[in-house]
Parts: C-alpha cells; structure tokens; sequence
C-alpha cells in the first residue's frame, strides 16, 4: 500500500512539473513576408513550430504618405493582389496562432509627425488590418492580432503616442516590437517605457557589442539584464537569425543556444521565447525545429 502510495506521488509530481514546464515553456516567433521563395503563410503555421507569425512590412505610412505593404515576392499590393491572404491568416488563426503586421523594417519611408499623425496612422491600421472596416483592406477581410513596431529609422518620436492610440482599441490588440539589443534602443526606446507592450523580442544579431560570440555569453547575458530590468513589458524574446546568412552577424549554433544560451536567460519570468529571422532562412536551416523542444 505505501509503496503504492509513494508511486501515486511521484506520479503527481511529475504531472505537476509537466504542467508547470508547459505553462512556463516559451514560444517562437517568425517573421514572413520578405523572400517569395519562404513558402505561403499557412505553410508556415502548419509546420506547429511557431505560436507568432510576423508579416513584414509595413514600410510606408506616416507623415502624409499613402501607407503601403510590401511582402517582397508573395503578391503585388499596387493590384490588391495581397487580399487572398486571409485564408492563411485565418487558418493559422484557426491553429491558435497570433499574427501581426509588422511596421517599418530596416527600408521603408516612415516616420510619425505628430501625436495627430499618431491617431490617424492607428484609425489606418485599425480599419484596414484589424477589427475596424475599410472597402481598401489590403490582406483582405482577416482580422489581424495585432501590431508590430521594426522601427530602425525615420525618428524617435510619437511612438509611445501610436501605441497608445492603438491600445485605445481595446487589450485583444497586441503590441509588439523588435528593437536592437544595445539599451536603450535608439529609436522605440522612449515607446517601450510606456508599458503598453504586450512583447519585444530584442535583436541580438548585427550588434557585436550585446550579442554571443562563440562561448563568450556575457555581452549578450548583460544586454538581456538590462531589457528584463528596465522595461515594463510582459515577456522579452531573444531575437536571432535563423541560420548564418539571415544576418551580419549574431548566429547562435542551436547545440550553443541549448546548452549555454538559454539556460543562462529561461530564468526570468519576462522570458518569453525566441523570435527567429526569418521564415525564408528557417526553411534553409530547419533552425526552429533543432530548438523547439527546448525553448
């Protein structure tokens, strides 16, 4: 009897640990949208390696501009012949997928120039990409999860002010950002103070000063500090490449990333997960499925 009872224990132990392991496990999220040859969106959702997937970009909006997606060789937006997408948007929705449009990008003409600019880029957004209507939705009728902010130029301001407007919507629309891992960032830095966002997945790629170089994990291990430390944001992601070609710079091998990266960072309970650039290199590299069991 009390050797069944001690089975019965541990058991429940080990039930309780698988379950604590599954709540605090971490998520991937991907990028889509900048290389034709990565594959259709619902591919992606459909490989179960991913819980976000980002559509890049957004490159032009702000300050006047009639805004416009660009999703490299998938479809020509200029003949809405980005419409059809729905359909994979919902049926990575239908997966239990997030998905957002990611704003900016390392090329694009953006910048917002004024808190007025602000509201009327986020009544565009909510109209054409989120739960608000528009007859000129660009990825057709799908109601995205949420908002992306890549910003890597234009200016440093009114941000703070685009995600609050976009907040203003309601909680169900998610805002995040991808800032570089050098603290704080040079562009979205006064932003993420807000506590407005839900997730930053930090790019530790192309900046040598914050990134793991072959068995050195300190630059990257302090930079990771700093991001918990000091911004109000529910979970930090750890941005990489997903394989040597997707960046300068910042490739973590996934036998590295396993055994010296991640043990050093699933810590903190802002931990979230990795974000991986991009859709097209994963592909090359099968870079998500060598983590995924262990992020």
């Amino acid at each position: 009897m009390a050797f069944k009872s001690a089975i019965s224990v541990s058991f429940f132990c080990l039930v309780l640990s698988a379950l604590a392991n599954g709540f605090n496990a971490g998520k991937i999220a991907i990028y889509w949208g900048q290389n034709g040859n990565e594959g259709t969106l619902s591919e992606a959702c459909a490989t179960g390696n991913y819980d976000y997937v980002i559509i890049a970009f957004l490159p032009t909006f702000g300050n006047g501009q009639t805004p416009m997606i660009n999703l490299a060789g998938h479809c020509d937006p200029y003949s809405k012949g980005c419409t059809g997408l729905s359909s994979d948007i919902e049926s990575c929705q239908a997966k239990g997928i997030k998905v957002l449009l990611s704003l900016g990008g390392g090329a694009g003409s953006y910048s917002i120039a004024s808190t007025q600019d602000a509201s009327q880029v986020a009544i565009y957004l909510w109209n054409n990409f989120l739960g608000g209507k528009s007859s000129s939705r660009p990825l057709g009728p799908a109601i995205l999860d949420g908002i992306d902010f890549d910003i890597e130029g234009g200016s440093n301001q009114h941000w703070g002010d685009l995600a609050k407007f976009l907040k203003g919507y309601g909680k169900q629309v998610y805002i995040t950002a991808a800032p570089q891992c050098p603290f704080p960032d040079a562009w979205i830095g006064n932003a993420l103070t807000t506590g407005l966002f839900d997730f930053v997945w930090v790019q530790f790629y192309n900046n040598p000063p914050c990134q793991y170089t072959s068995g050195a994990i300190s630059n990257l291990e302090d930079a990771w500090k700093q991001w918990i430390s000091g911004i109000p944001a529910n979970k930090i992601f750890l941005g990489l490449p997903a394989s040597p070609q997707a960046a300068g710079s910042g490739f973590i091998p996934s036998a590295d990333l396993i055994s010296n990266v991640l043990p050093a960072i699933k810590g903190s309970s802002k931990y979230g997960g990795v974000m991986l650039w991009s859709r097209y290199y994963d592909v090359q590299s099968g870079y998500s499925s060598s983590i995924r069991s262990h992020v």
